[in-house]
């Protein structure tokens, strides 16, 4: 897929991959081969018809690939893009034996950019609607999807957003680089035209509680909030100016459009040397974000190896041509500050790997007097999210994890509290997008299920 040159992206927001013409998307699509087994379909968390938009694409009836994409995707503009087809629907691709597997993300995207650019959409058909609303708290992928599904089933659905644009994760983490923001929007207007209620600078744990949502006339609720809480490392000098969280700098630039300052009123202050602290794409996204906001040099830091690394390949490929600097097997052991309190660099020890953990992945363990000082003026710390309390600690009878994870039925996303359903990463912790749509597809048919039996 054609890019924009490394030297010129590193340098602005706009998106990296400018996407297929007509063309290529027909060339690609020429060489799915049919199969009749799908394997592609089943590694999908969303089963989207894979072989049958693809053979529509080949046959120049683009508008007819989107319909049969949103059979059971309703986001296919996002998960064309932010989606880890390589380890899902592109693994199991036969292509993909004896060579590249077909790009069924890159054509997935195009579908969506084909009918979002259209200037006339098709009439959308809403089904009669059942008495029974349900209220979805959050607006991420997974409420998205559940919604959808449940808005298609003729139900009157009513999200809860937190913050004040819909979107979640894939409005606040996920850099406008890798997902335009308007595309979120758009798609989410879709959904509206199916009559869902979005209700913005709702925070549900603390303006209403679980409860209270029901005491309103609601029969079901969905609790798709997310992981918006950081994990921090507990090492001294986290606490000094010029240390962020991951969710607060990607927050400040995405959501708040930070790397606009000073013509929105959101500032992000980045020094000359920037560390990012951290393996997996939300590191990356922090990395490269940085890159772009005018730091000089910046270092990702890892204690395991690149092999060991959660990131999707495409993600570490690109930051390394934006001359993101990697040390692997390195851990921080210390923020170090100048009297008036802010970072001045980062102590860090060198790693070795040991035996697999529960991840199945090496250990990472420190190497005796291998201490070492990094100049660094900023520091970003991105090792994973976890919920926030503040749903769990207000429900009564929603049973929780040792982690802090909202613990439900696999197959249906049922919670321990009766009519109450949850997906995504507050139950599973953070994870990807396709697989939080995944648990909100499940968790629609089991609520239709359950109102149907009230």
């Amino acid at each position: 897929m054609p890019e924009q040159p490394p030297f010129e992206r590193s340098k602005n927001f706009l998106e990296v991959a400018t996407g297929y013409d007509e063309s290529m998307a027909i060339e690609e699509a020429n060489r799915c081969l049919q199969c009749k087994n799908k394997p592609c379909v089943t590694a999908c968390p969303v089963n989207v018809k894979i072989p049958e938009f693809i053979d529509l694409i080949a046959q120049k009836k683009f508008e007819e690939a989107y319909l049969k994409i949103i059979e059971t995707n309703n986001l296919p503009g996002i998960c064309g893009r932010v989606c880890p087809q390589e380890t899902q629907c592109e693994a199991k691709c036969v292509r993909g034996v004896k060579g590249e597997p077909v790009a069924i993300g890159r054509l997935e995207r195009y579908c969506s950019d084909f009918y979002n650019n259209l200037s006339k959409k098709l009439a959308v058909h809403i089904p009669q609607k059942h008495e029974a609303p349900v209220a979805i708290v959050g607006s991420g992928p997974a409420g998205l999807s559940c919604a959808a599904d449940l808005a298609n089933l003729g139900y009157q659905v009513t999200i809860f957003e937190a913050f004040h644009s819909p979107g979640g994760v894939l409005m606040y983490g996920i850099p406008e680089f890798r997902l335009p923001k308007s595309l979120v929007q758009k798609e989410i207007e879709n959904l509206q035209n199916l009559g869902v209620k979005i209700k913005t600078n709702m925070v549900i744990g603390k303006i209403f509680t679980v409860d209270e949502l029901f005491e309103q006339g609601f029969k079901a609720v969905f609790i798709g909030s997310g992981a918006g809480l950081p994990n921090f490392m507990n090492i001294p000098g986290e606490d000094l100016n010029g240390v962020y969280s991951s969710n607060e700098f990607l927050t400040r630039i995405n959501l708040m459009k930070a790397y606009d300052f000073p013509n929105v009123d959101t500032p992000v202050i980045i020094g000359e040397n920037v560390s990012v602290v951290g393996g997996g794409n939300v590191a990356m996204d922090a990395a490269r974000s940085a890159k772009r906001l005018g730091a000089k040099n910046v270092t990702l830091i890892y204690r395991r190896t690149e092999e060991e690394m959660p990131a999707r390949r495409e993600e570490i490929h690109h930051a390394k041509e934006e001359c993101i600097h990697f040390r692997f097997l390195t851990n921080p052991i210390a923020i170090i500050g100048n009297d008036e309190g802010w970072v001045t660099g980062l102590s860090c020890i060198e790693m070795e790997l040991g035996k697999p953990d529960f991840s199945g992945r090496r250990s990472p363990n420190p190497k005796p007097n291998t201490a070492f000082l990094l100049d660094m003026d900023t520091v970003i710390i991105a090792i994973g999210q976890t919920p926030n309390p503040l749903i769990s600690s207000s429900t009564i009878d929603l049973t929780l994890t040792p982690k802090g994870l909202i613990q439900v039925d696999s197959h249906t996303g049922a919670t321990s509290k009766k009519g109450v359903f949850a997906g995504g990463d507050n139950v599973t912790g953070a994870a990807t997008v396709i697989g939080a749509m995944g648990a909100g597809k499940t968790a629609a048919k089991a609520i239709d299920d359950y109102l149907k039996n009230l």
